[in-house]
């Protein structure tokens, strides 16, 4: 697998990553990290040259959208996680995008097999680059959930920070996650009436300026930054209520993973997001206003929110890691096997 997000903290596909390695581990399997470099063009040949030279058994996964310039020599595999951008403008500028789709476009044509992780993916992957739904694979992630149900502990600095009660908003810091307009919401009266500060936790990704200037610029909001994972688990358990209102998700890890922690969940249909909603509230819009009077409605819905606990953490035990390893397994095995 690639170093550069096996390595690295690059969000869920990150995750994805370390609990697929993880659970191939458990079953016997070596993973081993493809060398990456601080020069992105280094990096993009190491992983192009480790698909050149073969040995016996080996299957190289490109976990991460992007992957080898050449045809691999190795049995070889993508998984692209969703294309955002055939919905939604600003993912990414122009050259930003042109290269991403040219550089998604080699690796689907250099491997051997292709995954995604949600039958949404899958429609706009071939809708996209014009492949046909056959030959993608859809496999859904996994959730640990007994990580995020066995009680965790705030660490003093996180704890020190923030307020007994409050909400909560985890994830990177992109354009597409709706940050600025969760942040705008927060200063309406629906959602300021309700007197329950938001406390943001996630680092900045790529095009971030304008979300980091509505964070920093509004006293309410508190900022942590990246955090721990026993920080995040946490925070999950103990919030009043998860905001997740991104326009679009690949899969979602974060509102699994909150209702795993028991947390109630408010969030949309965008992207994959319909796949993994569940028992969640849905976000009428992605405007500001529609968030303000989101969290209005969750924090004083006392029938959803007596029920919606045990309701999240039931749906969000459906995504099992082993699941998603052993369906790894089979197609590596079947490439392995040619």
């Amino acid at each position: 697998m690639p170093g550069r997000i096996l390595n690295k903290n690059v969000g869920g596909n990150t995750t994805y990553a370390r609990c697929l390695a993880d659970g191939l581990t458990r079953r016997g399997v070596t993973v081993d990290a493809v060398p990456h470099f601080s020069n992105p063009a280094l990096t993009m040949v190491s992983e192009t040259v480790a698909g050149m030279s073969r040995r016996n058994g080996d299957v190289i996964h490109y976990v991460a959208d992007t992957g080898p310039l050449l045809q691999t020599r190795v049995p070889s595999v993508v998984t692209v996680h969703g294309v955002a951008s055939r919905w939604l403008d600003g993912v990414r500028s122009s050259s930003q995008e042109k290269i991403w789709r040219g550089r998604v476009r080699r690796a689907i044509d250099c491997t051997d097999a292709l995954i995604t992780v949600s039958s949404s993916s899958a429609d706009d992957i071939a809708a996209v680059f014009d492949i046909s739904l056959g030959s993608i694979t859809v496999i859904p992630h996994g959730i640990d959930v007994d990580n995020f149900r066995r009680k965790a502990t705030l660490s003093k600095t996180v704890r020190d920070l923030i307020p007994e009660k409050y909400l909560l908003y985890v994830g990177n810091i992109e354009p597409r996650k709706n940050i600025q307009q969760l942040v705008k919401a927060m200063q309406l009266a629906p959602a300021r009436g309700m007197g329950v500060p938001l406390v943001i936790a996630g680092k900045p990704a790529w095009n971030y300026d304008a979300e980091m200037a509505a964070i920093q610029h509004d006293a309410d909001v508190i900022y942590l930054g990246f955090v721990s994972d026993t920080d995040r688990v946490a925070l999950m358990q103990q919030c009043a209520l998860f905001v997740f209102p991104s326009r679009y998700e690949g899969f979602g890890f974060p509102v699994l993973e909150a209702m795993a922690a028991g947390a109630p969940v408010l969030t949309t249909h965008g992207g994959a997001l319909r796949d993994v909603a569940g028992p969640s509230k849905i976000l009428k819009g992605y405007g500001a206003e529609s968030i303000a009077y989101g969290v209005e409605d969750a924090l004083t819905d006392d029938t959803w929110r007596t029920n919606v606990v045990d309701r999240g953490r039931e749906w969000s035990s459906a995504y099992t890691w082993d699941e998603s390893v052993d369906a790894h397994l089979s197609i590596y095995n079947a490439l392995g096997k040619k």
